[in-house]
C-alpha cells in the first residue's frame, strides 16, 4: 500500500530541497492539482513539516520554505557510534515492496541518477508482536536483484551481508517530533495526531557507498533515544574506568524500547 501523506510528503520535501530558506513553494490548489489528493491530506503533511521547522505559513502570504535548522549532533564525526540492539523481539511485516524511478531528492541520497530504479519497502516493525515503526526504505535496484518481501522480514543488513556481500559501515541520521496521519495512526494502533520520532537515514557501505535511504516513523509512546556523554576531562584512576570513560567520550547512542 502506498500511504497518501507519505506520497504528498516526498514531493513536498522535493520541492524544498528545489528552493532556499525564504522561497515560497506553490498553492495549495496547485499542489493538489499536481497530486491529485484533496486538501484536507495535503494540509496534513503541509502541518507536519511546519510543525517539524521544514516550511513556514505567513497568513495571507503563502507557505515558504523554513530557516535552516541548528543542528546539535550526538556524536562527533571522527569517532564511532555504538548502536546496541533495542531490547524485545523485533519483527517485521512487508506492506509492499516495488521497483521505482528514484527521482531527484531520493537519487541525490543514494548518489544516482534520477531515472534510475529503486526498490522501494513499506514495512511495519513489531516488538514483542505491538507494532512500534513503520518504515519506508529506498535501495538501489542493482545491490539487491531479485528482493522478495520474505527477504525483507528478517535483518536488512544481515540479508545485505550475507545474501549480497555488502558490508553497511556507517550512517547519517535526524531525529525529529511529528504526529501521526490516520493511515500511519491505524497501522501502529494509536490514536490520530500521536506524538511519533521521524528518522531520516542514509547508509553507506564500506567503500562508502550510499545502500540505503530510509524514512521511519516510531512511536512516541513506546520508543525514546539515550545518548551518554562523558563531561571534562578527569580520569578515575582505575584503567577499566578510564577505558570506559574514553569510550563514552565519543558519544555513543542507541534507542530504547519502553
Amino acid at each position: 500500500m502506498e500511504l497518501k501523506r507519505e506520497r504528498v510528503r516526498e514531493h513536498l520535501l522535493g520541492v524544498i530541497d528545489g528552493r532556499r530558506p525564504g522561497d515560497a513553494i506553490p498553492s495549495e490548489r496547485t499542489l493538489c492539482a499536481a497530486l491529485g489528493v484533496s486538501r484536507p491530506t495535503l494540509r496534513a503533511a503541509v502541518d507536519e513539516l511546519v510543525a517539524t521547522g521544514l516550511l513556514a505559513r505567513e497568513h495571507g502570504r503563502g507557505m515558504f520554505v523554513a530557516p535552516d535548522k541548528i543542528t546539535q549532533e550526538l556524536v562527533a564525526e571522527h569517532r564511532a557510534a555504538g548502536a546496541p540492539r533495542s531490547r524485545g523481539d523485533w519483527t517485521s511485516t512487508v506492506l509492499q515492496l516495488r521497483t521505482v524511478r528514484a527521482g531527484a531528492r531520493i537519487g541525490r541520497r543514494l548518489a544516482i541518477s534520477p531515472a534510475a530504479e529503486l526498490v522501494h519497502v513499506t514495512r511495519l516493525r513489531h516488538v514483542d508482536g505491538a507494532p512500534i515503526a513503520l518504515e519506508h526504505l529506498h535501495v538501489p535496484a542493482d545491490l539487491v536483484p531479485g528482493l522478495t518481501a520474505a527477504d525483507m522480514e528478517g535483518g536488512f543488513y544481515a540479508h545485505l551481508r550475507e545474501r549480497r556481500g555488502i558490508r553497511t559501515a556507517h550512517a547519517v541520521q535526524s531525529i525529529e517530533p511529528t504526529v501521526l496521519s490516520e493511515e500511519e495512526a491505524a497501522l501502529l494502533e494509536v490514536p490520530v495526531l500521536s506524538p511519533a520520532l521521524l528518522f531520516d537515514r542514509t547508509t553507506s557501505d564500506t567503500n562508502g557507498r550510499p545502500v540505503e535511504y530510509v524514512r521511519s516513523l516510531y512511536r512516541g509512546d513506546r520508543y525514546r533515544i539515550v545518548s551518554r556523554l562523558a563531561l571534562g576531562e578527569d580520569t578515575t584512576g582505575d584503567p577499566a574506568a578510564d577505558a570506559a570513560a574514553d569510550a563514552a567520550r565519543g558519544g555513543a547512542w542507541w534507542g530504547t524500547v519502553e
